[in-house]
């Protein structure tokens, strides 16, 4: 059976499962995507991640500010789809669009549901400090990341594993997860889709700028996650004084003292003291400036013994 796709996404998470689709031979008929937004030191409209790769195969994209106007769903059904994988969209999909392609919608989705249902499961896996997740290959409903699985995988979280290294891993299973899928439906097979267990649901919600603050008074394992978790984005911050600093990347040491007070500083990077334990902040970037090792930021600003981070 040749199946007629549509894909919607936007982001390099979707545009992984989208290559992966094409390369395994399916017929894309359209491409949905966010509108183009404004990016860079120029802030010029840049085409998404989807909309880059969709083009350069010949595919139409669609870019509708919505699909709960009569002019988008007629757009969508137009197509005639079969199924529309959903990836990373970031448009609600109203239960019109939902019903209209013959097999209905399958969403890509990186956690175990129903874990970490929402927007942000990657960051709040590594922040909770769970020890595994995977993709949901989703039979999408009208809510929230609910609907019945039809296929999942699993992988471990590292110690060492930030939300970059994570997502990598995630967007090359997803891809390879609902490649397979998609092989089912083509030969002819009948999905079956699981509901999810009502027990154990959490929501991994937006992140916000003001979480990226890091709290010394909270113990050194969790400020560890934390800023593994908000690698690369948005970035974890302490301040020695008034300058904000972003800390990307440290470890946990054997050292203990008054919380936030700096124990050692060198080239191996600035041991700061936590409620629990300590930590080794290993690289650093100061406003408008480069993430830098310890020892080359540490050439441009003084953070001697004694000092008070918070």
């Amino acid at each position: 059976m040749t199946l007629r796709v549509g894909f919607a996404g936007t982001p390099a998470f979707a545009q992984q499962a989208l290559q992966a689709i094409l390369d395994a031979g399916f017929n894309v008929v359209v491409a949905l995507t966010q509108p183009d937004r404004p990016s860079g030191r120029g802030m010029q409209l840049t085409p998404s991640p989807v909309k880059q790769l969709a083009s350069s195969h010949g595919i139409p994209v669609e870019q509708p500010v919505s699909l709960r106007n009569d002019e988008a769903q007629a757009l969508v059904r137009g197509y005639n789809l079969d199924v529309l994988v959903v990836v990373a969209y970031g448009l609600i999909l109203p239960q019109a669009v939902l019903d209209m392609p013959r097999y209905g919608c399958l969403n890509i989705h990186a956690s175990i549901l129903p874990r970490w249902r929402g927007a942000a499961p990657i960051h709040r896996a590594i922040e909770a400090g769970d020890q595994e997740t995977g993709v949901c290959i989703m039979q999408m409903d009208a809510g929230l990341d609910t609907g019945g699985v039809v296929d999942e995988a699993r992988l471990s979280i590292q110690a060492t594993d930030t939300t970059a290294l994570l997502h990598d891993r995630l967007a090359a299973l997803g891809a390879e997860r609902i490649v397979a899928v998609l092989q089912q439906l083509a030969a002819g097979a009948t999905l079956t889709a699981v509901p999810q267990a009502e027990v154990g649901v959490t929501y991994a919600h937006k992140l916000e700028k003001q979480e990226s603050l890091l709290d010394l008074q909270a113990a050194a394992h969790a400020l560890d996650r934390k800023i593994r978790a908000y690698n690369p984005f948005p970035g974890a911050v302490l301040h020695s004084g008034e300058q904000p600093i972003k800390i990307w990347g440290a470890h946990i040491v054997a050292a203990s003292g008054q919380p936030g007070t700096v124990l050692s500083s060198g080239d191996e990077g600035v041991v700061v003291a936590c409620g629990e334990g300590a930590l080794c902040l290993e690289v650093l970037q100061a406003p408008g400036g480069k993430r830098l090792r310890a020892a080359d930021f540490l050439r441009g600003h003084s953070l001697p013994v004694g000092t008070r981070l918070t």
